[in-house]
């Protein structure tokens, strides 16, 4: 794949290469015209140029579009360098603006390629190479498609504003397809230390990845259009676009706030750590529970002690007990052990096997006196991970399916559960990365999300802080407290301000206790849910609308 798109796009590049080389192909340069029609202007020959510089005029463009995919990866954590994402758009679109479909598919493919294979290295972790290859192709085939789009519109009258809006639209695409979608990746959650960061509480994912992209094809645009008097309109849409996401961050920042609405409460985070990294963390499903219970009993004898302010509710890591409590009584004389020791409500992740039917990824609201008294089974349910989908085609590339012997099946509801008085919305893990996923738990009246998650998996790859990271969006997005107890770290209690105020290291069994503030205020993103996504789609229809009606009226 990665070849044919080189080519693609550095035969596109090559024939435009021309004129900044100094040898267009054939004696002729390529201009574009105001309204985007490509012509030929006749030029003097004999300047054809050496072959070793008309090569690097081909290769230019696809080798700056890797390296534009690159720069966006090291703008992820658990690197802090969020600036790095405007440069890299404004690198993208520069190899972008101009382009034919073709050559813009190509280059897209090429950045998505530069971006995702290291972001999702930790997607073959101990199931080896092929997974990984298999889901970057298929993601920056979807980038292509959106870089497409991005080249249809680039040279419309303040381009940097549909080809911002074209970008959301693929980010779109790939949170909902295929199979259900998978949304890593987004500008978005690159973004928690960023300065745009307070846009996620006005209008969501959408609009912070949005001023992000618009920044940096603002920025390229201001390059291009430089100091040109000529073009004085061109120059100030440039300069707005860059202005105008940095200024709605500002005017969005009093929507960021930890204040205590509906009071605090003393919440614990308990990381019990696992036997083993890797899929085989859960060969000793028996140790993972005792691990979570042991440390549960520490953290009741350091409240005995005084090491520690007693918790109102205790949150367990997704998967801290793989033994279905309700099937085995041992299980659940474990579990209720360490609750009745600790004495207050306990979140416990379990695995639920019915007779019949799916398997069912659940929180179990424990209660120190009457036991189990709510469940809250995963919505979300990760393709090729919790379901296979397509088994015996997929088996045919990799028999790690099998590890897979039996599919989770998906939830319906939303859970909140009432902890201590405390409404403690529950999104598991994989969960986190889906806008609707969070957003429904919040209006179901969550006063604190707890994000349990099991990232044992993936040992001490970035998978653990790039989920961190949508967690301090999360946070910021919907102006609440969010709660990380993973099974091997990072463990974290993030304030509504994003910050992270209490963390563990990785495969360390450790408790985490902090007083944190209740809120109940929706901000406009909790409010309106997807209706700046909705919005900016329709800037981007727009946008290509135009583009199809201009080729269509030079065409008549």
């Amino acid at each position: 794949m990665s070849s044919s798109a080189t080519r693609a796009a550095g035969n596109e590049a090559g024939n435009e290469a021309g004129n900044e080389a100094g040898n267009e192909p054939q004696g002729q340069a390529e201009a574009g015209t105001e309204d985007g029609v490509r012509t030929r202007a006749p030029r003097a020959a004999g300047v054809a140029g050496s072959p070793a510089r008309r090569w690097a005029g081909r290769l230019a463009r696809p080798g700056l579009a890797l390296l534009s995919g690159v720069l966006l990866y090291l703008s992820f954590p658990p690197r802090t360098l969020w600036w790095l994402a405007p440069l890299a758009l404004a690198l993208l679109g520069w190899c972008l603006y101009g382009r034919r479909a073709r050559a813009g598919f190509g280059l897209g493919v090429l950045h998505g390629l530069g971006f995702l294979l290291p972001l999702l290295v930790w997607t073959g972790e101990g199931v080896g190479p092929v997974p990984w290859l298999a889901l970057v192709t298929l993601e920056s085939l979807l980038i292509g498609l959106t870089a497409l789009g991005i080249a249809l519109v680039s040279r419309l009258p303040g381009w940097p504003l549909w080809g911002a809006a074209v970008w959301i639209a693929g980010e779109a695409l790939r949170a909902r397809a295929p199979f259900g979608g998978f949304p890593w990746g987004k500008l978005a959650f690159g973004q928690p230390d960023g300065v745009f960061l307070p846009l996620a509480a006005l209008g969501g994912t959408p609009l912070l990845s949005f001023a992000v992209a618009l920044c940096g094809f603002g920025l390229y645009e201001v390059l291009r259009v430089g100091a040109d008097t000529r073009r004085a309109t061109a120059a100030l849409l440039a300069a707005t676009a860059v202005a105008a996401p940095l200024a709605g961050a500002l005017a969005a920042r009093p929507l960021v706030s930890d204040a205590a609405e509906d009071g605090t409460a003393v919440a614990a985070v308990v990381q019990g750590n696992v036997p083993r990294a890797g899929f085989d963390f859960n060969a000793q499903r028996r140790q993972v529970l005792d691990n979570h219970a042991n440390r549960t009993i520490q953290l009741a004898e350091d409240v005995k002690l005084g090491k520690v302010a007693k918790p109102d509710f205790v949150v367990w890591p997704e998967n801290s007990s793989d033994i279905d409590p309700y099937a085995e009584p041992d299980a659940y004389a474990v579990i209720d052990n360490a609750v009745k020791t600790i004495g207050v409500p306990v979140a416990i992740g379990s695995v639920l096997a019915p007779q019949t039917g799916p398997l069912r990824n659940t929180m179990i609201l424990w209660d120190p006196v009457k036991g189990p008294v709510d469940t809250y089974d995963k919505r979300k349910i990760q393709p090729f991970g919790e379901r296979i989908p397509m088994r015996s085609f997929v088996r045919l590339f990799s028999s790690d399916v099998d590890r897979v012997r039996r599919d989770f099946g998906p939830g319906k509801e939303p859970g909140v559960f009432d902890m201590a008085g405390s409404g403690v919305g529950m999104v598991t893990c994989y969960e986190a990365a889906f806008d609707d996923a969070v957003r429904s738990t919040v209006r179901a009246g969550a006063q604190v999300i707890a994000v349990p998650s099991n990232n044992a998996t993936f040992g001490r790859t970035e998978m653990t802080y790039q989920q961190l990271a949508m967690d301090r969006v999360r946070a910021v997005e919907h102006s609440r407290t969010v709660l990380v107890p993973v099974t091997s770290g990072v463990s974290a209690v993030i304030r509504p301000d994003g910050e992270i105020v209490r963390r563990t290291k990785m495969f360390t069994a450790d408790a985490l206790v902090a007083e944190i503030p209740l809120r109940s205020t929706q901000t406009p993103a909790t409010r309106f849910g997807p209706l700046a996504e909705y919005l900016l789609l329709a800037v981007a229809a727009a946008g290509l609308g135009w583009t199809l009606a201009r080729r269509l009226r030079r065409a008549s």
